[in-house]
């Protein structure tokens, strides 16, 4: 059905949809809905009613559940309750981001709603935009500015844009427009924004009326938001779409200048072949199409850098340097100074916990962040960053050790019991993961090439 929806989509780009509500409430909707939000990470994390995925499961049993959820959006009494407001730390930061938890219920029926939706936008969605999208990655958005800032592109000024509490001030009348231009169904269009004025329940300020936004931590949020944001890509896709490669070269050699868009989520940057006029230009620009959707650039975070300066991109630094051997330039990625900030303080905070655990706890602790972080950061120049967190690493649990153990055993013997003899933090279950063991690859660039989840009839 997902593919018959966005099948009917690519096909007429005009076509609104009238009868989607039926879909929704289809059964089988709901059971991959349910499947989805009981195989989430948040599936532990209650709502306002306190009832977690596996309390729910417990309690009632997944079948009489969604026939009690089903009922009750068939009969139009389903209103969605308030979203518990949790603050997380920001990575990197002392700043904390606000996550908006729904209630069991909720998530499910959201579930069900961007298991319709999402198949018909997709076919709206320009292939400049990788963030919460289907079979697209962090990794393809940085293989992207890499490719276009490289020889023989040399697209040297970027615009790295900065949207203000994105999540938090998107316009629901905007964003709702937006919706209506595709979804005909006045019964999923009042689903959607029930949704978007649920209000917010936080320990702080009791409860608060959500009169923008969309809550970061609901299932339909991002999908939402790229409803909302991909008017910044039809706005510089769509111009470099209109140019023929020979239009390009022209407007190179005439100084008018050319650029290329690519977002992942509330993250941008404009990739500019000119001048840095023509940068502030496009800034300005990207400003003003924003502000119908109720959105602002940051003025102090949304910057201007050349190439060679290097900007930071999704955890990433991507910046051009020659190469020592033989003087040739090459456009370079790598990890953030501020991506490994972050996760050596997740290794330090580990490595400071409570003495009393074992070794073996902290190791298997150590292990999850490590493999975790290497992983995405495999594919670029990485080696050199994976050696020096190898060496702290090693250096933070060598000083747990000694802690834990202060003048009560010689180094000698710390090393014949906890690093079997060596120098590599080791116990009889777990051995403490090498970063440098992960071998650095190159992700290949793959433009328009990306496929679709639900592919067309040729």
């Amino acid at each position: 059905m997902q593919t018959k929806l966005h099948q009917w989509a690519t096909g007429d780009p005009h076509r609104r949809f009238d009868d989607l509500f039926n879909l929704v409430v289809d059964p089988a909707f709901l059971v991959v809905a349910w499947a989805r939000v009981r195989g989430n990470k948040g599936a532990r994390s209650a709502g306002v009613d306190g009832r977690t995925a596996y309390y729910v499961e417990r309690e009632r049993g997944m079948e009489a559940f969604l026939e009690q959820v089903r009922t009750a959006v068939r009969s139009r009494t389903f209103a969605p309750m308030p979203v518990r407001e949790q603050l997380i730390p920001k990575p990197g930061t002392r700043k904390r981001r606000r996550l908006g938890i729904p209630t069991v219920t909720d998530r499910v029926v959201q579930a069900s709603l961007k298991l319709v939706l999402e198949p018909i936008f997709e076919a709206d969605f320009r292939s400049c935009s990788y963030g919460f999208r289907p079979n697209r990655r962090a990794h393809d958005a940085v293989a992207e500015v890499r490719y276009f800032t490289s020889k023989p592109r040399c697209y040297e000024w970027v615009v790295e844009g900065d949207i203000t509490a994105c999540f938090d001030e998107i316009s629901h009348p905007g964003l709702m427009d937006r919706v209506r231009g595709r979804i005909g169904d006045k019964r999923v269009l009042a689903l959607v924004k029930a949704f978007l004025k649920a209000g917010i329940l936080s320990k702080q300020d009791g409860l608060r009326s959500s009169d923008t936004g969309t809550p970061q931590g609901g299932i339909l949020s991002p999908l939402l938001a790229n409803i909302a944001l991909s008017v910044l890509d039809e706005h510089f896709q769509d111009h470099w779409r209109s140019w023929s490669k020979w239009t390009r070269e022209r407007r190179r050699a005439d100084g008018s200048g050319v650029w290329k868009f690519v977002r992942y989520a509330d993250d941008f940057v404009i990739l500019v072949r000119g001048d840095r006029a023509l940068a502030e230009t496009l800034r300005d620009q990207a400003a003003a199409v924003l502000t119908p959707m109720g959105l602002h650039l940051s003025e102090a975070k949304t910057l201007i850098t050349h190439i060679d300066e290097g900007l930071d991109f999704l955890g990433w630094r991507i910046q051009r340097h020659t190469r020592r051997n033989d003087g040739r330039r090459f456009v370079y990625t790598y990890p953030s100074k501020k991506a490994l900030k972050a996760v050596m303080a997740k290794v330090k905070a580990i490595c400071r916990h409570d003495l009393n655990v074992d070794l073996a706890t902290v190791l298997y602790q150590l292990n999850r962040v490590l493999r975790g972080w290497t992983a995405y950061f495999r594919p670029g120049v990485s080696f050199a960053t994976f050696d020096y967190l190898r060496s702290y690493v090693w250096a933070r649990v060598v000083d747990r050790l000694r802690r834990k153990h202060r003048g009560k055993i010689t180094w000698k013997n710390l090393r014949r019991k906890y690093m079997a003899g060596g120098w590599w933090p080791t116990t009889e279950e777990v051995t403490l993961f090498n970063p440098t063991s992960a071998r650095t690859t190159r992700y290949r660039y793959r433009g328009e090439r990306i496929p679709s989840p639900w592919p067309i009839a040729s």
